[in-house]
């Protein structure tokens, strides 16, 4: 930690959460450079639904690699993009009646969001897009053009225009209709709102505090939209890739937006990969029009392929729904046994966590955690959310073992009674 310390930005985050040296992973577990285990509950914000060093990506990798296989290719046609895009194709939009072009627009999901804000001003000529309160859609100026979180737009040091924020679902209480009230600006000619090019929302806030939106309050988006001839941008990049429990997390409201961000864990294996799916009408770019040295990662393709074998059948949607289940019984038992608390479960799937009414209270328990070697994180603009995102495939009994520490942990916070777990 001493040369990280010494040498690293101050703009380092992560570690001053968790100061070990971590050395090795495989799975659910985190091992650092004294030997202790770390039961991971964080995956890499995300990037690591199949966890640590899956076995059969990394052989995938470790043979394509040794063949020689092309590593660095820009747009050029190579076999891993061939079989990474026909695998998709097959594997998950043609069950779900899809159609979209696909687009790989940079490594990462900020580059996804630029690439889908870029597209709809073309497509529309219009230049506004409407995002919703506590949104987070990366770090770049358009992407934080449409985010919330006052600390993370102050980071740009610039004026960040053009996003217009609407109140998300349950943002003005339970008795507004946060979709009538978007409506009303978007048909008065008095509202002063031009008409926007797309609206971008996420159906679960992962870094804004874990507020899921309705079904209900999904179609109504969408049949907004529509009816308002506003391209419809759904940011799957943290709520997607299995994370609620079907690949895309708007499956269950039978929605089809017009362009959809992928990144994070679309290669399965941490490595960087983003996508863009367009609705073929709407591809409207000219060749080379957007760009990025490093769009055409050729060892995420290959573990991508392998990762989405997964979804080939329903077993594994099904693992993450009875998993899921035992979170969220778990954290409303928590919720109901320390009152004190005023604590509130929220998300959907495996992205679930305990919104607290005191916003100290929440990095405390991380602390607490971390000291019983466990890996969890926070959530929201105040960090007022514990958030658990463990991967989809660990074990039932580490996900119990992990609940436990985090129920152990709120008491230590509550009482500093209950005595830390001795490091492995």
């Amino acid at each position: 930690m001493q040369v990280i310390n010494e040498l690293e930005s101050e703009v380092r985050s992560y570690c001053r959460c968790w100061p070990v040296t971590f050395t090795r992973a495989s799975g659910h577990t985190l091992y650092d450079s004294k030997g202790n285990e770390y039961l991971d509950f964080f995956a890499g914000a995300g990037a690591l639904n199949y966890g640590h060093n899956d076995p059969e990506m990394k052989r995938k990798l470790v043979e394509y690699l040794m063949e020689d296989g092309i590593v660095h290719s820009l747009d050029m046609a190579t076999v891993a993009k061939e079989t990474f895009l026909n695998t998709f194709n097959e594997v998950i939009l043609k069950p779900r009646q899809m159609s979209y072009k696909m687009m790989f627009p940079g490594p990462t999901g900020t580059n996804a969001v630029e690439a889908a804000l870029k597209l709809a001003r073309k497509v529309t000529g219009r230049g506004r897009v409407i995002s919703f309160t506590n949104a987070f859609h990366g770090m770049t100026l358009g992407s934080l053009s449409v985010s919330g979180n006052a600390t993370k737009r102050k980071g740009a040091g610039v004026m960040i225009g053009s996003g217009v924020p609407m109140p998300y679902d349950g943002y003005l209480g339970d008795k507004v209709d946060t979709i009538e009230y978007l409506d009303r600006f978007l048909t008065d000619s008095g509202s002063g709102m031009d008409a926007p090019a797309a609206i971008i929302t996420e159906t679960v806030q992962a870094e804004g505090g874990l507020r899921a939106a309705s079904t209900g309050w999904l179609q109504r988006l969408q049949e907004l939209c529509h009816r308002h001839g506003i391209l419809h941008i759904v940011d799957d990049i943290q709520a997607g890739c299995g994370r609620t429990g079907t690949f895309f997390s708007f499956e269950d409201a039978g929605i089809k937006p017009d362009i959809v961000c992928l990144s994070k864990s679309l290669s399965g294996f941490g490595l960087p990969l983003a996508l863009v799916l367009i609705r073929p009408e709407l591809d409207v770019w000219n060749p080379g029009e957007h760009n990025g040295t490093f769009r055409g990662h050729n060892p995420a393709f290959v573990t991508a392929t392998e990762a989405l074998r997964r979804w080939e059948t329903p077993e594994l949607a099904g693992q993450i729904e009875a998993k899921a289940a035992t979170v969220d019984t778990a954290l409303r038992a928590m919720a109901n046994e320390y009152p004190e608390l005023k604590a509130q479960v929220r998300g959907r799937g495996l992205v679930k966590g305990l919104a607290l009414r005191n916003p100290k209270i929440a990095p405390k328990v991380r602390e607490a955690a971390f000291e019983r070697n466990l890996i969890l994180e926070t959530s929201g603009p105040r960090g007022e959310v514990v958030k658990l995102l463990p991967p989809l495939t660990i074990d039932p009994d580490a996900l119990e073992r992990g609940l436990e520490i985090i129920e152990e942990s709120l008491l230590a916070v509550l009482d500093s009674r209950v005595p830390a777990r001795a490091s492995a």
